[in-house]
């Protein structure tokens, strides 16, 4: 079993030596992810579970660590990340079926410590 908030722990804690390394990129990255999940037509939570999806699809445990952690933040409920794993797996067949049983039990680990919502 992955611990999946460690994970983030550890993994912004290398995205932070990469900001340091590549400031503009990462800058622009960051510019280009604020914009994307800002609540417009659709609302952010919606926008996370799409995210979520892509992590399983694209086969991105460290997407889908992220992508978990936001969705608890957001309100997603235990129906609607499975729901979203359902569409990953029809659009990633076999493959996602894997995946989504890693972003299955990240969205578990979060919402068991209760992640509080961005402000």
């Amino acid at each position: 079993m992955q611990n999946w908030p460690e994970m983030t722990k550890e993994l912004s804690a290398q995205l932070r030596n990469l900001r340091g390394g590549a400031p503009d990129v990462m800058k622009g990255f960051s510019a280009i992810a604020q914009a994307a999940t800002a609540a417009k037509a659709l609302d952010t939570k919606t926008k996370e579970l799409i995210a979520l999806a892509i992590g399983v699809a694209a086969r991105c445990d460290d997407c889908i660590a992220f992508h978990a952690k936001a969705a608890v933040q957001h309100g997603a409920t235990r129906d609607e990340v499975l729901e979203t794993l359902g569409m990953a797996i029809y659009m990633g067949a076999g493959p996602a079926v894997m995946y989504a049983s890693h972003a299955l039990e990240a969205f578990g680990q979060f919402e068991a410590a209760k992640v509080p919502e961005p402000a």
